[in-house]
């Protein structure tokens, strides 16, 4: 009776078994993680961009910052999108008067796309916040500026003397008296 109870595996073939286990379940997480990692970075996962703005733009808005970059930036320094609310861009894409000077309208799809980037970008206006169509009257625009003593009026060209990158979108570098 005593052969029926009998493991059919003795002590020594069990003792390997567990640290096998462990390199197999090792290697298959290793090599998952490094096949996602592989795919994600394949997929262009929020490549780094020349362009010094505050925020990562992910690939799918990269095309609609670029057309507004290029439509926006012809007459003037491109601002921040949130700088002003998702209403006064909403605003601004709309008018055909764009701060007294008559502008031809963005068309879709490209409206879309800037529509896009701005609407993501921008920030949630409060209740009973009035809807701001200059810098010195945004609240976003106050709050990223403390204690700089502005320029009156406050322009979007003045925006150079403490940005110089400004012109380029890059409003994270600043002039020597800031630094």
């Amino acid at each position: 009776m005593s052969n029926l109870v009998k493991p059919k595996f003795g002590k020594r073939q069990l003792k390997g078994r567990p640290f096998g286990l462990i390199l197999v379940i090792l290697a298959w997480s290793l090599a998952m993680g490094w096949l996602l990692s592989f795919a994600t970075s394949a997929q262009g996962a929020n490549p780094v961009s020349t362009i010094g703005t505050v925020d990562v733009v992910p690939a799918k808005y990269q095309l609609g910052q670029e057309l507004y970059l290029e439509n926006c930036s012809t007459c003037h320094i491109p601002l921040p999108p949130s700088v002003f609310p998702t209403e006064t861009w909403k605003n601004l894409l709309q008018d055909s008067q764009h701060y007294g000077a008559q502008l031809k309208p963005l068309v879709d799809p490209p409206r879309l796309l800037v529509w896009r980037y701005l609407s993501t970008f921008s920030r949630t206006q409060l209740k009973d916040e009035e809807t701001p169509y200059r810098l010195k009257d945004s609240r976003s625009f106050k709050a990223l500026h403390p204690q700089v003593k502005l320029p009156s009026p406050v322009q979007v060209s003045s925006c150079v003397s403490c940005h110089p990158s400004a012109r380029e979108y890059n409003f994270r570098s600043l002039s020597s008296e800031w630094k």
